[in-house]
C-alpha cells in the first residue's frame, strides 16, 4: 500500500442525513476524540449551500484531530474545500471523472457492494480503496442483500484497503476485521449511541487489538 492509501484503517464513520449542523459537528466531534480515523460526508436530502457549510465545518474538526475526511458522490465539493478525497458508489459516475477532478493525491474510495468484478475494474481503474456490503442487518439500507464474510478475504487480492460496511456494531465487527477489514464504516451504531466517544474507542480498541 502507498502512504496515501495506508490512511485508510480503523473507525471509518459515515454521517447521517441531518439538517441539524450542529448536532452533528458535536456528534462527529465526539467520534473523532473516540478514534475515528475516517470520516465520510455524506447527507443525501442536503440543499448545496448546507452541503458546503457542513462539509466545511466537518474539514476544520477533522483537521484538528488528524483525521481524513471524504465526501460521498461530491467531487467537485471536495476539490473545492479541499477535502481528502471523495467516495463513489454505483450511480456517483465514474472512477476516471472522479480522478479527473481530484487529481492524483486525493483518495477515491469506490463502493462495489458484493461484486469482486466491480472491485477488479476499480482497482485496474486506480481507486484507493474497496468498500463492500452490507455484512448485516442494517436501519440505513434495510433491503439490502447480505454479503459473505468471505469477501472481505477474497477481496485482498487487489493490493488496496478494504472496507466493510452495512449494520456493523462493536459487537459484530470483530470477524470483518479478521477477514480481512481494514476499516469498517458506521453510521447508526456511531451515531445513534448514547455515549458516541465510547463507542468509538470500542470500536478503535477493536483495531488496537488486531495488530501484530
Amino acid at each position: 500500500m502507498t502512504p496515501k492509501t495506508k490512511a485508510i484503517r480503523g473507525l471509518y464513520a459515515v454521517t447521517p442525513d441531518t439538517g441539524d449542523t450542529a448536532a452533528l459537528l458535536a456528534k462527529t466531534e465526539s467520534a473523532l476524540r473516540g478514534g475515528v480515523t475516517i470520516l465520510q460526508y455524506r447527507n443525501k436530502v442536503a440543499s448545496p449551500a448546507l452541503r458546503r457549510t457542513q462539509a466545511t465545518s466537518l474539514l476544520e474538526l477533522c483537521t484538528e484531530h488528524s483525521a481524513v475526511l471524504l465526501i460521498n458522490d461530491h467531487v467537485t465539493l471536495a476539490a473545492e474545500i479541499g477535502a481528502q478525497g471523495a467516495h463513489i458508489g454505483g450511480e456517483d459516475g465514474s472512477l476516471s471523472a472522479a480522478r479527473e477532478v481530484l487529481g492524483p493525491d486525493r483518495l477515491i474510495g469506490v463502493s462495489c457492494y458484493r461484486d469482486l468484478d466491480r472491485a477488479q475494474v476499480a482497482a485496474d481503474g486506480g481507486a484507493d480503496y474497496i468498500a463492500f456490503g452490507g455484512f448485516y442487518i442494517s436501519t440505513v439500507k434495510p433491503g439490502n442483500t447480505r454479503a459473505p464474510v468471505s469477501l472481505l478475504t477474497d477481496a485482498r487480492r487487489f493490493g488496496l484497503p478494504v472496507v466493510a460496511i452495512g449494520g456493523i456494531t462493536p459487537d459484530n465487527a470483530e470477524p470483518l476485521i479478521r477477514a480481512g477489514a481494514d476499516a469498517v464504516a458506521v453510521i447508526t451504531a456511531l451515531y445513534a449511541a448514547t455515549d458516541i466517544e465510547a463507542t468509538a474507542r470500542q470500536f478503535a480498541g477493536l483495531f488496537n487489538k488486531a495488530e501484530p
